[in-house]
């Protein structure tokens, strides 16, 4: 893997995360970003993970990159970019993806393998300066079935990414069941925390914010279910078994109890996003909307619409944005 450029798309926390892990192992890796502020800082400072010593690493403008057929590409932008990005890489088999969500333009390549990032890293959104508020794994592996090569280059980057301090690596022989359960948690935290403007472990303390967080993993995990989508464990515990502790009365508060510490101060990655002309909901709760068919989800049915009014007006992140979501169960015959 030293023999071969990486070149890492999105210089956002988990992009630069990875950059720093890679780099720090001697890999050869190319950052490539299109916000100017963090391309500028990044030439001049390089890649700096609170606690550690920068390094340094040439960075490219989005705009004068050049894929290159023996580069391994690490893509760690927000979906909504993915159209874009995708112009301008001719050799699409070169692509692992690392983002949250499904890309249904993505996923129709013939990439061979994903990375599932299950830790947290938030950074800073004019520099590519990051630190981990919540300790987790990255889990590496093939989405369909690989070749002996495919196979050599997700174990090579899995060995270049082993001694890393930030997070602990997982190569495994399916990635798609981890990026199941990853949409089934990331579907719940994302919509609430980022429209109420909160950090994540507010849903598990605030009574309104709890309820929906609850309802929307359980309705998750049911259309998941139903599409039979395998689904594996991250975290302490499978779905299976969260399933059965939200359905358990008197469980999940006390279990909320336990939880919510390693979630304070913690934010979801659409929280940025928020007021402005993009977010990943379509990629969250409106790919689960359409994975549902006939089976009924008016919790997510519920939070695309909440997210999709304050995009379409532009509104600040308000904890009164929740009463939204609420109106339109209400128009269901769902009741707060």
């Amino acid at each position: 893997m030293k023999s071969s450029p990486i070149h890492i798309i999105g210089a956002g926390g988990i992009g630069v995360a990875l950059g720093f892990s890679l780099a720090r192992n001697g890999c050869d890796v190319l950052m490539i970003e299109s916000q100017q502020d963090k391309l500028e800082y990044g030439k001049n400072n390089g890649l700096v993970v609170d606690g550690y010593d920068a390094i340094k690493v040439p960075f490219s403008s989005f705009d004068q990159w050049t894929a290159t057929d023996e580069a391994l590409l690490l893509l760690c932008t927000k979906t909504f970019n993915n159209t874009d990005v995708l112009r301008k890489i001719p050799n699409k088999q070169n692509i692992i993806p690392v983002q949250n969500g499904y890309d249904v333009s993505l996923d129709t390549n013939s990439h061979f393998g994903e990375g599932i990032a299950s830790f947290v890293s938030e950074c800073e959104r004019d520099r590519p300066v990051t630190r981990i508020t919540r300790d987790g794994e990255f889990h590496l592996g093939p989405r369909r079935v690989a070749t002996q090569n495919e196979m050599s280059i997700l174990s090579e980057l899995s060995s270049m990414l082993k001694d890393t301090p930030l997070f602990k690596v997982e190569l495994v022989d399916d990635v798609l069941p981890y990026k199941a359960t990853k949409l089934m948690y990331n579907a719940a935290i994302s919509p609430l925390a980022a429209s109420a403007g909160v950090d994540n472990a507010t849903l598990l303390s605030d009574k309104l914010a709890k309820r929906y967080f609850f309802k929307l993993i359980l309705e998750n995990y049911a259309i998941l279910k139903n599409a039979k989508k395998p689904l594996a464990t991250i975290g302490p515990f499978h779905p299976d078994t969260v399933s059965k502790i939200l359905k358990t009365p008197g469980l999940p508060e006390i279990m909320a109890i336990f939880f919510k510490p390693s979630l304070r101060g913690t934010y979801c990655s659409m929280a940025p996003d928020m007021g402005s002309a993009h977010t990943e909901i379509n990629a969250y709760n409106g790919y689960l909307v359409e994975l549902a068919g006939d089976l009924p989800c008016p919790y997510n049915r519920a939070a695309v619409s909440m997210v999709n009014t304050i995009t379409e007006q532009r509104l600040s992140p308000d904890y009164s944005h929740l009463f939204i979501m609420s109106a339109e169960l209400e128009k269901q015959g769902i009741g707060a």
